[in-house]
This record gives C-alpha cells, structure tokens and sequence, in this order.
C-alpha cells in the first residue's frame, strides 16, 4: 500500500480537509485566547446560576454555524458519493494487478512452439490435475478418468460404453450401452479414422461396420459427427488438443465428484491448449 498516494482523490480531500481543520482550530483557538486576555464577559445572562456562577445567552457564533452546516454537508457528500466511487479497494488493486499480469502472460505466449506447450502443460497439469489424475494420469486405479488412453481408439470404445456425464451439451448426458463391446470397437475404428483428426485406426477392417453402425451416433453428433452447431461434443477435433481445450471450458462430471470448468481466470486460453498437448503425449 501506498501511503500519502495523491492520485487517490479521497485522500486529497482528506488531506485538505485536514489541513482546513487544523487552520480553522488554529485561528478560532487564537481568537478566543485574545478575547480571554483583552475582553470582558457582557450580555444577559441566563436566570439560573451554579453557586453565583452564571451563563450568558450567547447565540451561537455565525463563523461556528456556518462551519457546522459545512461539515454536514462534506460528511453527507463523502459517505454517499466520494467514498464509494473514490474509495482506494485492496480488491480492486489485487484485480487490476492480476488482470495486468494475465495481458502480459498472453501477450509473452502468443505464439508458443510445441516444447513451450509441453513443458507450460506438464506444470499445469501436476498443479491442477494431478490431485485427481494422479501423477502419471492413469486416474489413480479408477478414481478418475485414465488419461493415458484419453484420445485414443480404445478411449472412444470405453465411453460409447460406459457414456459419458457432465459435459452441459444441450442434449445432455450420453447414455452407457448403446452398442455391444463388439459394435462399440467397430464404430471406434470409423470415427478414429474417418471423423477425428487422428485419420487412423488400429482395426482398419472394422471401419466399414462400424460406418454401417455411425447413425447411432449421428443421432446426436450429426452425419459428420461435428455435433450438430454446438448441441454435442464436436468429434471431428477428437485426439487433437483442442479437445481437451473443450473439456477444461465445460467441466465433466467424473467418478470422484464434479471438474469444474476452468474459466473463472485460472488457465488462460494458452494453459489450456498447453494441458491439451501435453496430455495427448501421454496417450498409450
């Protein structure tokens, strides 16, 4: 905190008002110690007294009333309007500080090459999503989502599967169970190569079944599986970091509670995409 800080406008009127106050006790003080040593009390003085004390009916000084009234109106002044629109805010340090440091963290990663993105993931990720993924993001025996195989073929078998919760689409959860294990693996092997971006399959000759049995799935996620203008998951960038990117926006709901969605300032656009890389390069 800055003391004396003058661009702050309360405390430039606090500062004047002080000074007029110790000018004005200083020059009231001054009169009334002369009167004291050159004056003599005179006036009508009230009926009753204190053991032949008596007081006067003074009226009260002209200079006093008008600076009383002056006082009123500054404080009235003050607690409605200059305190509360001028008012120094250690909150509101604190959020231009961050807000501050926030622009010049995007503007000094703008452009990150891909060890960038690797390393800035790999803190990101031991920092946030460690406690729940583990360490080496195999979700710790079944506590949370395996992210080894996150992106993966067999990753899409697993939730056309079991489903998957959370992710606030406008159509809402994926149910578990909608195809057999077999047909599961098929429909794999054809969005694998033929929807996401990885272009590849491991059961190449299993695509054309499995494009056989896609309207199941384009029911929601549309023929080119691109979700419809934003009502399901977009599966044409699955496998690319860009998923992962949509995953931290949304929040999922996992086995040991709820992930919240990371945009309440604590990854940046750029830490996410980092998370995103970073995680793929650990897919088995």
């Amino acid at each position: 905190m800055e003391w004396f800080n003058l661009s702050d406008n309360v405390n430039v009127l606090s500062l004047i008002g002080s000074a007029a106050i110790i000018l004005a006790t200083w020059l009231v003080a001054a009169k009334y110690f002369k009167q004291i040593r050159n004056e003599k009390s005179e006036g009508e003085l009230l009926e009753h007294n204190w053991d032949g004390i008596g007081e006067y009916k003074n009226p009260p000084p002209f200079g006093w009333a008008v600076v009383f009234v002056l006082t009123i109106v500054w404080a009235i002044w003050y607690f409605l309007v200059g305190y509360p629109l001028n008012a120094y805010s250690q909150i509101g340090e604190y959020n231009e500080e961050v807000q501050a440091h926030n622009a010049r963290f995007e503007q000094k990663w703008a452009n990150p090459d891909q060890a960038t993105l690797m390393g800035m993931g790999e803190g990101v990720y031991l920092v946030q999503c460690a406690p729940c993924h583990g360490i080496t993001a195999d979700g710790m025996g079944g506590k949370a989502t395996d992210l080894t195989v996150w992106g993966s073929e067999k990753a899409i078998v697993e939730v056309i599967l079991d489903g998957a919760k959370g992710l606030n689409y406008p159509l809402g959860e994926m149910p578990g169970g909608l195809l057999d294990e077999a047909s599961a693996k098929a429909v794999a092997a054809y969005m694998a190569q033929e929807i996401s971006q990885t272009n590849t399959s491991a059961n190449p000759s299993l695509v054309s079944i499995g494009e056989a049995l896609w309207p199941t799935c384009a029911a929601c996620h549309g023929d080119d599986g691109k979700g419809m203008d934003g009502m399901s998951p977009d599966l044409t960038i699955y496998g690319k970091p860009a998923f992962a990117v949509e995953v931290l926006s949304r929040g999922k709901k996992g086995y040991i509670g709820d992930m919240p969605a990371f945009n309440d300032g604590r990854l940046s656009d750029v830490q996410k995409l980092a998370v995103g890389t970073y995680i793929l390069s650990l897919t088995k």
